[in-house]
């Protein structure tokens, strides 16, 4: 999905995985063809040959949030974190100088459906931040504030941003370098869910100059109507953020609506990109090709490409040698096995 500056790129995963096999080996029943973005398929293997997902692969000079609503996803990277995230978990990564990472979409369970559904969002990073170390940030479900209308009716899933929280979440913090984290860059990333006969008011933003998207989801007839006006299609929608702007959902209505919500602060400057990196200029590009090619990005310290979990694995998170779990406070890596 098309996304304004600060944003980069913007994907809407919704595959319905299959039970896994008796096996426990997590894999899908078909293979793959390295290739497989199929939009019409129940589900994609992505670039997943045997268990669905994206192995290995390189990133310099930009963030990627994973946003989730269901299913897991495991990660791994060349920095050696880890982890295994889901069900409402948000985990935010700053690329920067360079890292290799591996999400993948085990087929945990054998006895029901391993359905997913996640938002991948690329943020990029100012010049001066572009070369920065790698660094990662998690914010588990029970973390992440929502905010739910009188009736019940709207619910707003602030996975970053102050709006309908105040004040953020002090656990609910982006890696230091991030855009997002200085406040007047005003970044948002908001999920919001509208009931039939809901209504919401989004406030207008701090400042003026702030880009701000809603991406419609789910949406069905008769339309959810955004500041007077019916809209019945999954669009983006380029609003103006310095005004209050209402979100209703006719009585009429069948399903929900889903909307998600990017804003921020443009940074306004050049954009070089090609395929994993994002620079400023052509020159930057080959030289981020060039060290990738000497030094793969600190390597690969995992046993496979596609790096999975056992099968018994819960949520955890395991960054910079501290593995954290939801709930929990942290523990040492060798008290949980991965």
């Amino acid at each position: 999905m098309p996304t304004p500056d600060p944003f980069l790129f913007c994907v809407y995963h919704l595959d319905k995985y299959p039970k896994g096999p008796s096996d426990k080996s997590m894999e899908a029943p078909r293979r793959g063809d390295g290739m497989d973005f199929n939009p019409t398929a129940p589900y994609r293997m992505y670039h997943g040959d045997k268990v669905p997902g994206f192995p290995q692969h390189p990133h310099r000079g930009f963030e990627t949030i994973t946003a989730t609503l269901s299913g897991l996803i495991d990660h791994a990277d060349s920095v050696g974190n880890a982890g295994r995230y889901g069900e409402g978990d948000l985990q935010w990564m700053t690329a920067g100088k360079g890292v290799v990472h591996g999400e993948m979409f085990p087929l945990v369970n054998i006895d029901r459906p391993n359905h997913t559904k996640f938002f991948q969002i690329w943020l990029n990073l100012p010049r001066k931040s572009k070369m920065v170390e790698p660094s990662f940030a998690m914010f588990w479900a029970n973390d992440i504030s929502k905010f739910t209308s009188n009736d019940g009716k709207a619910v707003v899933t602030s996975w970053y941003g102050d709006y309908f929280v105040d004040p953020i979440p002090s656990k609910n913090k982006p890696p230091e370098n991030s855009w997002a984290s200085d406040p007047y860059n005003d970044v948002a990333v908001l999920h919001i869910m509208i009931q039939p006969g809901g209504k919401i008011i989004l406030p207008k933003s701090r400042d003026r100059g702030v880009n701000r998207s809603l991406y419609l989801v789910e949406v069905s007839n008769p339309g959810v109507i955004i500041g007077g006006n019916s809209i019945k299609q999954k669009v983006v929608l380029d609003i103006n953020s310095d005004v209050d702007i209402e979100l209703e959902l006719p009585t009429s209505a069948a399903v929900a609506c889903e909307i998600l919500l990017l804003q921020g602060r443009p940074i306004n400057e050049p954009v070089e990109q090609h395929g994993p990196f994002v620079m400023n200029t052509r020159d930057e590009i080959s030289q981020a090709f060039s060290d990738y090619s000497k030094t793969k990005f600190g390597g690969w310290p995992w046993p496979r490409d596609d790096m999975i979990f056992s099968q018994d694995k819960g949520r955890f998170a395991l960054l910079y040698g501290k593995e954290t779990i939801p709930n929990s406070e942290t523990c040492s890596p060798n008290q949980k096995k991965i």
